[in-house]
């Protein structure tokens, strides 16, 4: 499997890209700035001597040939970094990480963005693509620190049934994540606000919640989606 990370400078992108190595995907770690992306992978490599972590640094241009391309910029620039893109992204699976959220005093609130959430945004820049909306919840120093053990659900959603498998598939190399299969593209928008919710929380008790649904204990097998 290889992953490509647009924007993976960030702090998100870069956490992933790590969990992802760390689980034994090839990554290619894409930035406008190539250069600031390889200098932030020898970083990430000589922080963490003696794993085995297949990231390479590149251009978001190069990052955009992976298998699965992740776009990890910032919500604002998502759509038009899609576009400029796109001839690359054609065919590919495309997850949407970012969540369009403002902060307002102490409180986080999660803006309605005009299709209803950014990965539908991004489908509709992207019709020849399979966007994927995932990863929302994830806080990203637990997800870029290896020795913090992760306990988190991943809520995954897509219009095309395949991509959410894929997805699931790649996220569940991730020691201590459970992709959950949520729904079609419909749900991303409450997905995505939900994010403003746990991040007041964190910053209302100082701590890094994750999500974690219970009941769902004993899953069917993969695959065997009720869609």
């Amino acid at each position: 499997m290889h992953v490509g990370i647009l924007g993976g400078t960030g702090p998100l992108g870069r956490g992933l890209a790590l969990r992802l190595a760390d689980g034994g995907v090839a990554v290619s770690l894409g930035s406008r700035d190539p250069e600031r992306a390889d200098a932030l992978v020898a970083e990430l490599v000589r922080r963490w001597p003696g794993r085995e972590l297949g990231i390479v640094g590149v251009a978001n241009s190069a990052a955009a040939q992976a298998e699965i391309v992740v776009l990890a910029t910032p919500w604002d620039a998502a759509v038009p970094t899609a576009r400029e893109l796109a001839g690359s992204l054609r065919g590919k699976v495309v997850v949407s990480v970012a969540n369009v959220i403002v902060k307002q005093g102490r409180e986080m609130l999660a803006l309605a963005p005009p299709r209803g959430s950014l990965a539908e945004a991004l489908q509709a820049a992207l019709p020849d693509a399979s966007v994927v909306g995932a990863c929302h919840h994830l806080p990203a120093g637990p997800l870029g620190d290896l020795e913090t053990l992760l306990d988190a659900d991943v809520l995954v959603c897509s219009d095309h049934p395949e991509a959410t498998e894929v997805t699931m598939a790649m996220l569940g190399v991730v020691e201590g994540l459970r992709p959950l299969d949520a729904g079609s593209l419909d749900v991303a928008g409450a997905i995505e606000a939900f994010t403003a919710v746990l991040a007041s929380l964190n910053v209302r008790y100082r701590v890094r919640s994750t999500l974690r649904l219970a009941g769902l204990e004993n899953l069917p097998p993969r695959g065997a989606s009720s869609r």
